[in-house]
């Protein structure tokens, strides 16, 4: 049976993408690179790809217009993890996530604008908590201050671009089907490998173990069939509540189980930002149904 519920597929990507959070970290601190770990990501995308478009009768939407927000959506989502990267290095990673953590912000100015989807007092609530709740996850002001510069432009650059990535995946559902919108976000992933391996240092030693690509293989492709059902959630969902949904649910899950690995208490913003995502997500999924604006 297909299933067309918003909700269900937000909360299948909540937890593809927690479970992946806990355990993302693990090969880049066991020496394979981030660079790497982009490839495999990449590679990964490609088994879900070919099965739903099977599925789908090897039907792919190929019109121009098609062609363009396909290639855009994957390019944004790409692109955004190679600025990205060159940011972390430029500046401090524990004030980068949390700027780029506010991304679900743009989706929703966007989608009320050009979408004209509306939502409840219940949804403007959830929405409200789910925003304030997603910086506090990876803040760390007692790492001590650092300085605005280049890495604070390219922060920003990765917070629009997964913004209007979320925003024109909405947007390609109304014409494309889901199947066809993950393939071309696959070829555009595929696309950046080369840049990602001309990035990688490949003079410094690199793990090939267990520990390294495999590893990776496994934690990427949870995150690959994340991207998958996030396209569904956007198909049957509003993108300015599905979008801070998961961007809030899935950090909390990633805390949950981090925690519970190593057996110690978050911070005072972590545990803020539990409480406000349960918050969010509880009055988010209680906003009963509304029908978007024409």
């Amino acid at each position: 049976m297909k299933i067309t519920n918003w909700l269900t597929y937000t909360l299948i990507t909540t937890l593809l993408w927690g479970v992946w959070g806990a355990f993302a970290g693990f090969p880049g601190q066991h020496g394979f690179p981030e660079t790497l770990v982009y490839v495999v990501w990449a590679l990964s995308m490609v088994p879900p790809a070919l099965f739903v478009m099977a599925r789908a009768g090897w039907r792919l939407k190929s019109d121009t217009r098609s062609r363009i927000l396909g290639l855009a959506i994957g390019v944004l989502g790409a692109g955004g993890q190679m600025v990205l990267f060159y940011a972390v290095k430029e500046g401090p990673s524990y004030l980068i996530f949390p700027i780029i953590s506010m991304s679900p912000v743009i989706t929703i100015v966007l989608s009320y604008a050009f979408l004209g989807e509306r939502t409840g007092i219940m949804g403007v609530v959830g929405i409200l908590l789910a925003i304030c709740a997603l910086p506090l996850f990876d803040y760390a002001p007692e790492q001590g201050g650092h300085g605005y510069g280049l890495w604070f432009l390219l922060a920003l650059g990765v917070l629009a671009a997964w913004g209007l990535q979320a925003y024109f995946i909405k947007l390609a559902n109304a014409t494309m089907d889901a199947e066809s919108i993950f393939f071309y976000m696959t070829v555009s992933g595929l696309l950046f490998v080369p840049v990602a391996l001309y990035m990688t240092d490949f003079s410094r030693s690199i793990n090939y173990g267990f520990e390294g690509p495999y590893l990776a293989g496994a934690t990427q492709s949870l995150n690959a069939l994340g991207a998958l059902t996030l396209v569904y959630a956007f198909r049957y969902g509003k993108a300015m509540v599905v979008s801070p949904l998961v961007n809030a649910g899935a950090p909390l899950l990633t805390t949950v189980i981090s925690m519970a690995l190593v057996a110690t208490m978050p911070n005072g913003y972590k545990m803020a930002g539990i409480g406000l995502s349960l918050a969010a997500a509880l009055f988010l999924a209680l906003q009963p149904e509304e029908p978007a604006a024409a």
